[in-house]
């Protein structure tokens, strides 16, 4: 349990590291953060943009990501974050 823990600990960290973050981030890497932050919370409801681009967009990401489950998406959203700031 005590990795499960610290997987969820790692993943808030990364959340909160993208929601500091000034500077415009690439729509490729948000539209993957956007899909495995909703599998990572098992946040079924729909894209909510204004724009019916974006929505779509968001949910072919999310159609990309429907078969990983939760814990993996921690991973992915937590990998992909670091892989940002790393650079």
């Amino acid at each position: 349990m005590e990795e499960n823990n610290n997987l969820d600990q790692m993943f808030q960290e990364s959340v909160e590291k993208v929601n500091q973050h000034k500077e415009p981030f690439p729509a490729d890497f948000l539209l993957r953060l956007y899909a495995y932050y909703k599998r990572a919370t098992n946040d079924f409801s729909k894209p909510s943009s204004k724009s019916d681009l974006i929505n779509a967009f968001k949910t072919n990401a999310l159609f990309q990501a429907r078969e990983v489950d939760t814990d993996l998406a921690k991973q992915n959203y937590i990998d992909l974050v670091n892989s940002y700031f790393d650079k």
